[in-house]
């Protein structure tokens, strides 16, 4: 008998879809026409590397779960009682348009509210939900779960939302991760200071709150309180100028107004910030004198630190350092923290823009608890939401306040359809539910928040059962309800082909043909030699916070006129107090991205248990011993886990990682049970990791 020829294992091209600025190229085993084995980094790419992170090396594991949704479903049960029956396609587009109907005729088209994120980073997937919202003049939303309080505070400095190229990271002998864990959130990070590791000897310097997988790799560690990074930032200032290290003839040139800032800084020393912030002077001394002694020093800005109410203003702070040092003039020096704003996109088509429709409302979408409970002055004196479509996220697991989320979706006036892959918390509250696409299952392209490609992800697969894509939900709901644009008939591939085409980009096919572009500005324009964003040309150490919202296309939300107009350590915390005297940050997981992939079972073996990361000390004082189970509560409502010893963070500060499902927790609360969502300044957002809490044995 002669041996079997070896099978030949196909190769797909494709894109990360996933809300994380790396938006990897990724080259997927092809196991036969239904199938895929392994999933790899594309080594051709220069931004990935060939280096992708270990949940996505997975994903065989995720797109052929055997818990996927398969089929449209229909609400037998309670809300939020996961009772359903199975219907078919054209019931369950019937009955979530004839509700789109009713609720326009009671209340007028406002009372619909089509609701989505990044679940995925797809344009035509993700955004084009926005074409049925102009099309009908539906309410709209302020997307401000992730970015409005770091992008306000990087814009009100640096004038535009881009930075230096990532890889340039390589070419570095200082890189600064201020605010974020790379290891978990952003592997490739990693991988180019690596690079710089090895060639040049570069160092690497963390500040966070917490010993993260990226502290513990670097070099220098300042572990600060959270929500105090702007009085850290204004300290190695202050110790920039006393000590010479400040550039005079590059701040002349290219910012607004130093000689002012510098007598701002005159007493921010560090002796005063390590009061606020909770660490030695002599650190601060000592991490100062570094950045003024390299010229290539990158910071690599995160975004856990801006989750604060305070964060627009300790993003402002931050990104003044390299103004102050003129790290900008460098390679490998300057600043990134997200190219979002570099690509400028024509999406007139995949938004329908053109539609010759009034506007809707926008509603806050961290304020989905208080919108949907009927808040008036979040309805901003219009009709309650009484009908709405889910796209690409789950805020019953990951809003914040989570108990009144949960309570506006129970609402039995409310009719909600939620188009998804899993039946998670939210599809459980709905009354239809559709089955989706995964990225590998339909065309789209992707832009990169974290380096400087547009990527084109094709369709590798089938999509299993009866599942569909956003973009086909969109298109037939729009037919129902009497929506009128030409890009509800187009194909995938022929909007984007001609959005490329809008955007002075190359068309489809060269896409297709060569996978991703490279779009990087020269070195002048990323390192803002050309001028920064500003009208002057200037970096703004006066921050006009009125026009960073404006930029963000939002009307001033929070207590914007209490932000400080020049970087300082800001007020405007949840602190602790003798009934909540510890702080919380809800901090990102390695094997977790938001409350996806907390059902595969390899990411949640990795997690082990909902967990809070106690000081030692603190667990002393109260009694405790690691392992136990505890609650945990803020004015919002109480969450119950188990806590582990953990001396990597200040005492009284109290780190749980991950989104877990709310139903992994005993009494079915989850961890947003416990943020806010008060409005932060000047342009909304989640304040995810500044919480005050209590802390008991359970």
């Amino acid at each position: 008998m002669s041996a079997a020829l070896p099978r030949t294992i196909k190769t797909g091209r494709s894109v990360c879809p996933h809300d994380c600025p790396s938006a990897c190229a990724l080259e997927v085993e092809m196991l036969d026409d239904t199938t895929i084995g392994r999933i790899r980094g594309a080594k051709g790419n220069s931004y990935t590397l060939g280096v992708i992170c270990e949940k996505v090396a997975r994903y065989a594991e995720r797109i052929h779960h055997p818990d996927r949704l398969l089929h449209p479903l229909q609400r037998v049960g309670p809300k939020g009682s996961g009772a359903f029956a199975r219907i078919s396609w054209s019931e369950a587009l019937d009955l979530t348009a004839a509700a789109f109907l009713k609720a326009e005729r009671d209340h007028g088209a406002e009372s619909v509210w089509p609701f989505y994120f990044a679940g995925t980073m797809g344009l035509v997937m993700r955004d084009g939900i926005e074409r049925l919202r102009n099309a009908k003049g539906y309410s709209g939303m302020h997307a401000t779960y992730c970015t409005p309080l770091s992008w306000a505070g990087y814009y009100a400095g640096v004038g535009r939302i881009s930075g230096v190229d990532p890889r340039e990271m390589q070419k570095s002998d200082l890189v600064v991760v201020w605010g974020g864990n790379p290891v978990n959130t952003q592997v490739n990070v990693m991988t180019h200071i690596g690079i710089a590791r090895k060639t040049r000897g570069a160092k690497l310097a963390c500040v966070d709150v917490y010993d993260t997988g990226t502290m513990k790799q670097a070099d220098i560690k300042l572990l600060i309180r959270p929500g105090t990074d702007g009085a850290l930032a204004c300290a190695v200032m202050h110790v920039l100028f006393r000590d010479g290290y400040a550039d005079r003839l590059y701040l002349r040139q290219y910012t607004d107004c130093p000689d002012e800032f510098e007598r701002h800084l005159s007493d921010k020393s560090p002796e005063w910030a390590a009061q606020i912030c909770d660490i030695p002077a002599s650190d601060i001394e000592a991490f100062a004198a570094l950045i003024g002694a390299t010229p290539r020093t990158f910071f690599r800005i995160g975004y856990g630190f801006t989750r604060s109410r305070n964060g627009a203003a300790n993003m402002h702070a931050v990104i003044s350092i390299p103004a102050v040092t003129g790290a900008w003039r460098h390679e490998g020096g300057g600043a990134l923290h997200t190219n979002s704003g570099m690509y400028n996109w024509d999406k007139t088509l995949i938004e329908g823009t053109d539609a010759d429709v009034p506007p809707g409302r926008m509603l806050d979408q961290s304020r989905i608890g208080a919108v949907l409970l009927g808040d008036p002055q979040d309805l901003q004196g219009g009709p309650p939401v009484t009908a709405m479509l889910v796209q690409n996220t789950n805020p019953a697991s990951v809003a914040p306040d989570q108990n009144r989320v949960k309570q506006g979706l129970a609402r039995d006036d409310l009719f909600l359809c939620v188009h998804e892959q899993f039946m998670t918390e939210t599809a459980r509250y709905a009354d239809v539910v559709l089955p989706a696409t995964m990225f590998l299952e339909h065309d789209d392209v992707y832009q990169s928040a974290g380096h400087q490609h547009i990527l084109f992800g094709r369709q590798l697969l089938p999509p299993p059962g009866e599942c569909r894509s956003n973009h086909e939900v969109i298109a037939e709901l729009a037919r129902r309800v009497g929506a009128v644009h030409r890009g509800f008939a187009m194909a995938p591939r022929d909007i984007i082909d001609e959005t490329l085409k809008a955007s002075q980009r190359p068309g489809l096919a060269q896409f297709d043909a060569e996978n991703w572009l490279d779009v990087q500005p020269d070195f002048a324009t990323a390192h803002n030699l050309a001028g920064f964003g500003h009208p002057d040309g200037k970096f703004h150490f006066k921050a006009d916070w009125r026009q960073a919202a404006a930029h963000l296309r939002t009307r001033q939300l929070g207590p914007w006129q209490q932000l400080p107009m020049f970087p300082d350590h800001c007020r405007l915390l949840e602190e602790a107090t003798a009934d909540y005297p510890f702080r919380l940050t809800t901090s990102p997981a390695r094997t977790f991205l938001n409350s996806t992939f907390n059902q595969t079972a390899s990411s949640m073996k990795r997690e082990g248990r909902p967990t809070l990361l106690v000081h030692p000390d603190d667990l002393a004082r109260l009694g405790l011993v690691s392992g136990d189970k505890v609650k945990v509560g803020s004015p919002r409502g109480v969450v119950t886990l188990h806590c582990r010893s953990h001396d990597g963070q200040r005492r009284g500060v109290l780190i749980a990682e991950s989104i877990w499902r709310n139903d992994a927790h005993e009494d079915g609360c989850g961890i947003n049970t416990l943020t806010g969502a008060d409005q932060s300044a000047p342009a909304g957002g989640g304040s995810f990791h500044d919480n005050r809490v209590w802390l008991k044995k359970a």
